[in-house]
């Protein structure tokens, strides 16, 4: 605390008063000029409370009656247990508060001998004095002349030469004033009052003399409202007159009349301040040219750097707000085809852009006109403002080489706020701004259309190698949405009888476009959709709900899309939609690129319906080709059957006359063996010989018997039945054999296998060679399985029996030959080589057939086929 302070501490000191500050009102504000024992925290919370409109009012009072005034505050933090003491400083718009849970008479009177003694300090100034120190600069603020400090403490010395309630001091603006000074009359602070609309202003205006008004005249019903409360009885405007021109006026309340005597004084107060004032007015419109001239300096350093358009737009709306002192800024700018208008608005503190359509948007008219529009009242001249409870509208156009580009919109709550140098100064920063709009914008629009062919570059180099059409179509729109962003992509190819035989959909709502078009595919064909597939025509549309015939593939709310035909020549293969949810979004640039999409995606398809059928073409050679094959092995198996039924009959031509010439010597040679060993004792030597002697002839003879069975042509007696009933019968006669050789056995017979046309006993010999064969193949036993199905082959039914071994398995180089005669792996084991040949011909002879598969250590299987009786 300066030391011409010290009083505020003695006093203190001696009163026990817990802390005192000297507070001066300027600015509309209470501010602490000195201060003892009040730390930070308590100052801003005595601070906050002084901004109180109640508080406030309470210390103006206190100042207009020019006595101390005393209350407790529990409401104030950190003063809940003390009481305030005002003692008012008179002449001053000062007071002393002081701040003790207890004040005795005789302290109070210490604290007011201390405001006296402050109050003849200050009364020893005169006004030329006055003048002299408002005139005198600040020059340790940022603003040497703060015209509203300065007017405060002029509408100051008014109030403090009355003891006015209230009052304000405001400053004329063409034909409205302006109040920037206000004492106890918070409300009026800010307001401006257009002059003719008031007969009191008009009245002040042209007598450039004092007008006094008090409760009992009728002119006091047009006193403004917040003079006439608080019990005030006579208000009083004084004009600021500089020759013969109002510059600004001073408006008084209070509850007495004003005398002769204050009227007159007040009068010649006016007289001295108008010329400080008038000065004041100009120093600030000199230092608001050189500020704002300055601006122009601050658009080439900052605004000229940004470095898109919304940047741009950030810094052009932070710079005008500081400049024109509004928020309510918009900026308008046409895309190059003019089709699309985006809007900036500044919206609580942030810049955000908006598209909207060109056509029939209500500025459009103004903007093919190009005029600059600058409106007092806007609402009244019949122009809507972009916010609603605007009044001042400043319109002004962009232009670039003669072309309107966009328009700059600044607006005001205030009536008449944008005067005419607010028009030219806006009108050179437009000027330049046209240009770096039209820059950046081009800029934008190159860096998008590559950034956009760089995209579609990707795309086309994940597809050009496909040949597959659904590959195609669903890679295409899942690409396009990841890189473009889109809410959808549609894809439609389109099949020989032109219907759209493949759909792809990408992005968000792919899956609800898919349902939609299942469901709607008519009701979406109708649409641009169709419409684009039957004219070859793009198509863009900005607003959906603007089009009647407009059917979004996915269904939801209408939004912005783009449709653009794939073509091959004259030849329509398809179309390709995007769309987006928001209006407004899809330019002629955003369709050129996606045009350009079409036309190769268009060559990729048509690439692909070349290779599809040139892929269908190899086909049906292949499948020629294997039908051909089948043929031929059908011919060589023919062949094949043909050679061994021409080797069974040469054999059983020879093997005929064969066992003719054998069975009677044979006969005989078993005749008289039998005849000599029933006459030769039992122990006779030769006795052994002789049964080997018989038991090698029979064995002859039956060799000899079997020759007959395989060449004797016997007629075969066929009837209908159940192959599985012929097995059964078989499995009876081998099961004891099968049980003694260790082998496992299992069946597996359909139940509803179908009847066949077969001679039993024949059958029955089939299956009891392959059986016996199946039993030496695995001599120290294994498992044997037998299966029946029906079975569909060549366009034939037939019933299948399969015999399968888990013995030794057949040498790949004997398998051709098991159905030979006379061939056989088991020589040593006394075997024949005629069995399967028997078999082998007793099948065909059905007009079956009979396979073998097998694998050396693997077992084998024999498979039996027999055509369905029909």
């Amino acid at each position: 605390m300066p030391a011409e302070f010290d009083f505020l501490k003695e006093a203190c000191q001696i009163t026990n008063a817990d802390w005192a500050a000297l507070l001066d009102r300027e600015t509309g504000r209470w501010q602490v000029r000195a201060a003892h024992q009040l730390g930070r925290p308590l100052r801003d919370s005595l601070l906050e409370q002084l901004s109180r409109p109640a508080v406030d009012a309470w210390l103006c009072g206190a100042v207009n009656a020019g006595r101390p005034r005393s209350r407790p505050a529990p409401e104030i933090q950190l003063l809940e247990k003390v009481t305030l003491f005002v003692y008012p400083i008179s002449n001053t718009n000062s007071v002393i508060v002081v701040a003790a849970k207890k004040m005795e008479p005789r302290f109070q009177a210490v604290w007011k001998l201390t405001a006296s003694m402050l109050a003849r300090a200050e009364s020893g100034k005169n006004v030329s004095l006055l003048q002299s120190e408002l005139l005198l600069p600040n020059l340790q603020s940022e603003a040497p002349y703060d015209q509203t400090r300065i007017l405060g403490r002029i509408l100051r010395m008014f109030t403090a030469r009355i003891k006015a309630q209230g009052g304000w001091l405001a400053i004329r603006r063409a034909d409205i004033l302006d109040v920037l000074a206000q004492w106890n009359s918070p409300q009026s602070a800010g307001a401006a009052m257009p002059i003719d609309d008031d007969p009191l202003w008009r009245r002040v205006n042209k007598t450039l003399k004092p007008l006094l008004v008090d409760a009992s005249q009728a002119d006091w019903e047009r006193v403004p409202r917040e003079a006439t409360r608080g019990g005030s009885k006579a208000w009083a405007c004084f004009p600021l007159i500089i020759g013969q021109r109002m510059i600004g006026a001073v408006t008084l309340w209070r509850q007495k009349a004003l005398t002769e005597e204050q009227t007159l004084a007040l009068d010649n107060l006016s007289a001295q301040v108008a010329p400080v004032i008038e000065i004041i007015i100009t120093f600030a419109a000199m230092a608001e040219h050189l500020r704002r001239l300055a601006v122009l300096n601050d658009f080439a350093l900052t605004v000229s750097s940004a470095q898109n358009l919304d940047q741009i737009a950030r810094r052009v709306f932070a710079l005008l707000a500081r400049v024109f002192g509004t928020e309510r800024i918009a900026l308008h700018l046409l895309s190059v085809d003019g089709s699309i208008l985006r809007e900036y608005h500044n919206r609580e503190g942030k810049v955000a852009p908006l598209n909207t359509e060109w056509k029939g948007h209500p500025l459009a008219p103004l903007l093919k006109s190009g005029r600059t529009l600058r409106l007092a009242d806007a609402p009244a001249a019949g122009f809507s403002p972009t916010q609603a409870d605007s009044v001042s509208v400043l319109f002004m156009p962009l232009r670039y080489r003669g072309h309107t580009i966009g328009a700059l919109t600044l607006e005001s709550a205030r009536q008449d706020a944008f005067s005419i140098y607010d028009e030219h100064l806006l009108g050179v920063i437009t000027s330049h701004l046209a240009g770096l709009v039209e820059y950046s914008r081009l800029r934008e629009e190159a860096e998008g259309r590559a950034r956009n062919l760089g995209l579609i570059h990707e795309v086309v180099q994940e597809v050009v190698g496909l040949t597959d059409k659904n590959e195609i179509a669903q890679n295409t729109a899942d690409l396009l949405t990841q890189y473009f962003s889109y809410e959808l992509a549609t894809v439609l190819l389109l099949d020989e009888a032109q219907n759209p035989a493949i759909r792809a959909f990408g992005g968000r709502s792919a899956s609800n476009a898919e349902r939609n078009f299942g469901k709607s595919e008519k009701l979406v064909l109708d649409g641009v959709l169709g419409r684009t597939l039957r004219t070859g025509r793009s198509a863009l549309v900005n607003d959906a709900s603007t089009e009647t015939d407009v059917h979004p593939a996915s269904g939801s709310a209408a939004g912005s899309l783009m449709c653009v035909a794939l073509r091959d020549g004259d030849q329509t293969l398809g179309v390709v939609s995007v769309e987006r949810r928001d209006k407004n979004t899809f330019t002629q640039n955003d369709l050129l690129d996606l045009e350009s999409l079409t036309g190769i995606l268009a060559s990729v398809v048509a690439s692909a319906d070349q290779y599809q059928r040139l892929q269908e073409s190899i086909r049906q050679l292949r499948a020629a080709q294997e039908e051909l094959k089948s043929r031929i092995e059908a011919q060589r198996s023919a062949e094949s059957r043909l050679i061994q039924a021409a080797k069974l009959a040469a054999v059983g031509e020879m093997a005929s006359g064969v066992a003719h010439e054998l069975n009677n010597p044979l006969t005989t040679v078993t005749g008289f063996a039998e005849l000599i060993l029933e006459e030769l004792p039992a122990g006779a030597a030769s006795r052994a010989d002789l049964e080997m002697i018989l038991r090698e002839a029979r064995r002859a003879r039956d060799v000899v018997r079997r020759l007959l069975d395989f060449a004797r042509q016997t007629e075969s007696t066929r009837t209908r039945t159940n192959l599985n009933e012929v097995l059964e019968d078989i499995i009876e006669l081998t099961r004891h054999l099968m049980k003694t050789s260790g082998v496992l056995f299992t069946q597996e017979l359909a139940l509803d296998l179908p009847w066949v046309s077969i001679d039993r006993n024949q059958m029955k010999q089939v299956f009891l060679n392959l059986f016996h064969n199946a039993l030496q193949a695995m001599p120290t036993g294994g498992e044997l399985k037998l299966q029946t199905r029906k079975a569909i082959r060549d366009g034939r039914a037939w019933v299948i029996a399969s015999v399968r071994d888990s013995g030794q398995g057949i040498p790949l180089e004997h398998r051709e030959r098991v159905f030979e005669p006379f061939f056989t792996t088991k020589s040593d084991k006394g075997g024949t080589g005629l069995g399967l040949s028997v078999t082998y011909g007793i099948v065909t002879d059905h007009g079956g057939r009979i396979e073998v598969e097998s694998q050396p250590g693997d077992g084998s299987v024999f498979t039996v086929w027999l055509p369905i009786d029909g």
